[in-house]
């Protein structure tokens, strides 16, 4: 729900950064890039939250016809195969990326800019992280829906997303 305030607030500051500069005719550097810190964080941590949803883009040549049985097989075998992998390849991959980002404590290129650019590199294994515990939520579901243990997911529980 945090993610949701962040989107807020950068529309909020966007909307200040255009009023200051073109009826008041004062910019901000540092306003910008806080608008840059929460479109990644928006995006980074939002991400599991529309994947727990089913809030995320999927080409449903297949899947919307198949039947809960095989919509739970394809969602383990894209866990297993595609988004677990992926994640733990760009986690290692980011990691001493991000490591030397905190090691400077590196700021912004610009003099009047955010001082934390470490903490926005931060998100990318954040991100990682909180898409692979999300994969594991959904192998958890698919197979106690293959079980019988668990009714799946109708598509009203995901319309307004």
């Amino acid at each position: 729900m945090s993610v949701a305030w962040m989107a807020m607030l950068m529309v909020l500051v966007q909307f200040a950064v255009v009023v200051l500069r073109y009826i008041f005719g004062y910019g901000s550097i540092f306003m910008q890039e806080s608008i840059l810190y929460l479109h990644g964080f928006v995006f980074m941590l939002g991400a599991s939250y529309a994947l727990l949803h089913d809030g995320h883009v999927r080409v449903d040549i297949f899947y919307r016809e198949a039947s809960p049985e095989t919509k739970a097989k394809i969602d383990i075998f894209g866990v297993l195969f595609f988004l677990i992998p992926v994640c733990t390849a760009l986690f290692i991959y980011v990691l001493p990326y991000v490591q030397n980002s905190w090691a400077q404590l590196e700021g912004s290129n610009e003099t009047s800019g955010i001082p934390a650019r470490f903490i926005l590199k931060t998100a990318i294994p954040v991100f990682c992280v909180l898409m692979s515990l999300q994969g594991v939520s959904i192998i958890i579901h698919s197979l106690n829906v293959l079980a019988g243990r668990e009714t799946p997911k109708s598509d009203e529980e995901h319309e307004g997303i």
